[in-house]
C-alpha cells in the first residue's frame, strides 16, 4: 500500500466539493434522459432555472440535470431535496410553483403520483410503490448527479474504488475480489467476470484491450443506455478497474449507433477524467497508463454478440466467428481482450468499495446482487427497475408494475429481448435468477421484460420476434440464416390461417437443428420465443391451425370486422369518412352502414373511430357471426 500525492489531492478536491455542494438548502433535479427529453424536460430545467435566477435563489437552491429517474413513462419527472419530493408530468408552466414550494417548505399537490386505486397522493418517490418495491444501488445516482458534472460524481465518492484499486490492491487481489462477490456477466450469459479476467490475465501478451459493450439493440430494452446517460463515470470507473487487473492499457467504448446521448455523455465523461489525471499516463502516481476511446456502431444487432463486435472495432464486418479460441485469449487485433455490458463494468466500483461481503449479501445462492430492467408493455407503471437477484416475476408485474390496467387479465410475458422466453401465468412465481430462468426456457439476457395482457396474441406476438431476428441475423451460418426465414414462413401461414397439423412438428426440427447447429447466440437463443411458447401456448397454436381463428382476435388475415345494424346510428359517418378504402364501407347519412368484406383491408381504423357511446363496430376471429350484425344486408 502506498498514498501518492495525486491521490491525497483528489481527497483534498472531494472534501472542498462536498462542503461547497452543502451549503445549498434545497436541491431540485430535473430527468434529461432520452425519455423525459420527449417530454420537453429541457424546457423545464431552462424554466426552473429562470424562476431560480428571477428569484435570486442561486446561492440557496441548485438545480441539476440528472439521468433517467426510472418512470419514463410519467415524464418529465422532477424530484426536490432533501425531502425526496416526486413531482410527475411537469410542464415549464410548472417551475413557478415548484420553486414556491420549496423554498416554503410546501408541496404541489397536483404535480404528485397518485395510488391509481386509492387515488391517494404519495409526495416522497421511495413511498410510491414503483420505487418502494426496488433497491436501487446502481440507478440511485441517476436521480442524484448531472452526469455531465465530475464534480457530482466525486461527491458521492466517485473513483474511490479506482484510488484503492491501484494503490492499496494488486491486480490479482482485484480479481480475486470480483471472484470472491461472485458477479456474473449482466450482458444474458451470466458467466462469471473473474474468470474472464483471470483467463485475460494469465494470457502472455505485450497489449491487452478491455471493451465496454453498449450496443444493447433487444427492442423495449434501455437499462445500458440509461446508466451511460445518467451516470457515465461509474462505467469508466470500472473498465478502469478492470484494466488495470487484466493488465490492459486500452479501453474501448462500444456505443450503438442510436444512442446519441449516451455517446456525448461518455464521451465527456472521458474529458473530464483525462483532465484530473484518472486517465492517461500514471493514473493516481501509481505508475498505471490507460487510454480509452469511443466506437459508435453501426446499428447492428448481431454486432451485440463480442467476437461481432471486436470485427466491428477491427473495421471489419460485424458477423461473429467461431470461439475455439476466446476473446479473452484471442481478441481485438489477436491480443486478449475483456468485453463486459455497461451493468457489469457499473458494477464494479461498488463491489471494490464496499466490498464482495456487502455484494453477496444481495440475491440468491447462484445469482449475486441486484439486476436492472426496463419494465414495459400492458402495466400501470413502466420504466426502469433494479430489484435484487431472486424477485419473483409477480412482483416485478403487480407491486412494481402495478398489475395490468382496465381490470384486464395477464397473459404472458416475454423476457430475454428477441431470444429470451415468452412465460404465462404460471411462471409468475419464477425467480429472476439466472439458474430458475433457465429452467423454465428463458433467460434474463440483457433485461428486458414486456408484459402482455389478454387482449395479445402470442403466436403474432412471436412471429414478430422471429422476424426481428431473421432481419438481423448477419447470414453467416446456415442454420441461423435458412432457419430463422424457415420459420419466418412458417408463422407467416400460421398467422394467415395458410398451416396445417404438419407444421408445428416441423417448427420443432428446425428450432433443434438451429440449437445444435448455429454459429452464435443469436441463432442459438432465437428459438426460445418459440419453444417456450409452444409448451405453454399450444392451444393458441392450434385455434390459429385448426379452426382458423386468433382467440385474441389480433391476426390480420384471421379477422373480419363487422358493423351492429343495431347499434349503428344511422345519422353517423365516422367510420365512412375514416375508412382509407373507397367502397369497403357502404352506406350513408341516414343509413346504417356495413362493411363489404371483400375490400376491406382490415386495417382496424373503423373500430377505433366509432364512437364509445354506440360501439358498432366488432370484430371477429372464426365464430358465427351474430345476428344483430347480419341484419339487413
Amino acid at each position: 500500500m502506498h498514498t501518492a500525492a495525486p491521490a491525497i489531492e483528489l481527497e483534498r478536491r472531494r472534501d472542498e466539493i462536498k462542503q461547497r455542494l452543502d451549503t445549498y438548502r434545497k436541491r431540485i433535479t430535473v430527468c434529461t434522459g432520452t425519455a423525459c427529453q420527449a417530454y420537453e424536460c429541457l424546457g423545464v430545467f431552462a424554466a426552473i432555472e429562470e424562476e431560480i435566477g428571477a428569484q435570486g435563489l442561486e446561492s440557496a437552491v441548485e438545480v441539476r440535470k440528472t439521468g433517467c429517474h426510472g418512470f419514463c413513462e410519467r415524464g418529465t419527472w422532477v424530484a426536490v431535496q432533501p425531502e425526496d419530493l416526486c413531482y410527475q408530468r411537469v410542464q415549464p408552466h410548472d417551475a413557478a410553483q415548484i420553486v414556491a414550494a420549496a423554498t416554503g417548505n410546501g408541496v404541489v399537490e397536483s404535480l404528485l403520483y397518485a395510488d391509481p386505486v386509492s387515488k391517494t397522493k404519495i409526495p416522497r418517490g421511495d413511498d410510491i410503490p414503483f420505487y418502494k418495491h426496488q433497491q436501487r444501488t446502481l440507478l440511485a445516482p441517476n436521480r442524484i448527479i448531472d452526469p455531465a458534472n465530475l464534480d457530482h460524481y466525486l461527491s458521492i465518492d466517485g473513483y474511490r474504488a479506482l484510488a484503492k484499486a491501484l494503490l492499496c490492491m494488486t491486480p490479482e487481489e482485484v480479481i480475486t475480489e470480483i471472484g470472491s462477490a461472485e458477479l456474473r456477466g449482466r450482458g444474458g450469459g451470466g458467466f462469471p467476470t473473474a474468470k474472464k479476467w483471470r483467463t485475460a490475465r494469465d494470457a502472455p501478451a505485450e497489449s491487452k484491450y478491455v471493451i465496454v459493450n453498449c450496443d444493447e439493440g433487444d427492442p423495449g430494452a434501455y437499462m445500458d443506455r440509461s446508466l451511460m446517460e445518467g451516470n457515465p463515470h461509474a462505467v469508466l470507473e470500472g473498465l478502469l478497474i478492470g484494466g488495470y487487473a487484466v493488465g490492459a492499457s486500452q479501453g474501448v467504448v462500444y456505443v450503438r449507433w442510436e444512442y446519441p446521448l449516451a455517446t456525448r455523455n461518455i464521451q465527456i465523461a472521458i474529458e473530464q477524467a483525462a483532465k484530473a489525471g484518472l486517465l492517461g499516463n500514471d493514473i493516481l502516481g501509481s505508475g498505471f497508463d490507460f487510454h480509452v476511446e469511443v466506437h459508435r456502431g453501426a446499428g447492428a444487432f448481431v454486432s451485440g454478440e463480442e467476437t461481432a463486435m471486436i470485427a466491428a472495432i477491427e473495421g471489419k464486418v460485424g458477423e461473429p466467428r467461431l470461439r475455439y479460441v476466446y476473446p479473452a485469449v484471442r481478441g481485438l487485433n489477436g491480443k486478449p481482450t475483456v468485453v463486459n455490458n455497461v451493468e457489469t463494468w457499473a458494477t464494479v466500483p461498488a463491489i471494490v468499495d464496499r466490498g464482495a461481503e456487502w455484494f453477496r449479501s444481495i440475491g440468491t445462492a447462484a445469482s449475486k446482487g441486484t439486476k436492472i430492467f426496463s419494465l414495459v408493455g400492458r402495466l400501470e407503471n413502466t420504466g426502469l427497475i433494479e430489484v435484487p437477484m431472486g424477485t419473483t416475476l409477480r412482483e416485478l408485474v403487480y407491486e412494481i408494475g402495478g398489475g395490468i390496467p382496465n381490470r384486464r387479465k395477464f397473459k404472458a410475458l416475454q423476457i430475454g429481448g428477441p431470444s429470451g422466453g415468452m412465460l404465462g401465468a404460471e411462471h409468475l412465481d419464477t425467480p429472476v435468477d439466472f439458474e430458475a430462468l433457465a429452467e423454465v426456457g428463458a433467460m434474463m439476457g440483457s433485461g428486458g421484460i414486456v408484459v402482455m395482457d389478454e387482449g395479445a396474441c402470442v403466436v403474432s406476438a412471436v412471429r414478430d420476434l422471429v422476424s426481428f431476428c431473421r432481419d438481423e441475423c448477419c447470414g453467416k451460418c446456415t442454420p441461423g440464416r435458412e432457419g430463422l426465414r424457415i420459420l419466418g414462413g412458417y408463422f407467416d401461414d400460421i398467422c394467415g390461417g395458410r398451416a396445417d397439423e404438419s407444421v408445428i412438428a416441423a417448427i420443432e426440427d428446425v428450432t433443434h437443428l438451429m440449437r445444435v447447429a448455429s454459429l452464435c447466440a443469436l441463432g442459438v437463443t432465437a428459438i426460445n420465443p418459440v419453444v417456450t411458447s409452444l409448451r405453454g401456448f399450444r392451444g393458441e397454436y392450434e385455434a390459429h391451425i385448426r379452426q382458423r381463428r386468433c382467440p385474441a382476435k389480433v391476426c390480420t388475415e384471421l379477422v373480419e370486422y363487422h358493423i351492429s345494424q343495431v347499434k349503428c346510428d344511422k345519422y353517423c359517418t365516422s367510420c365512412l369518412s375514416g375508412c382509407p378504402t373507397p367502397g369497403a364501407i357502404v352506406g350513408h347519412k341516414g343509413v346504417r352502414k356495413r362493411i363489404e368484406q371483400d375490400k376491406c383491408i382490415k386495417c382496424g381504423v373503423c373500430e377505433e373511430v366509432c364512437p364509445t357511446r354506440f360501439s358498432a363496430v366488432a370484430r371477429f376471429s372464426g365464430e358465427p357471426i351474430p345476428a344483430a350484425f347480419r341484419k339487413g344486408r
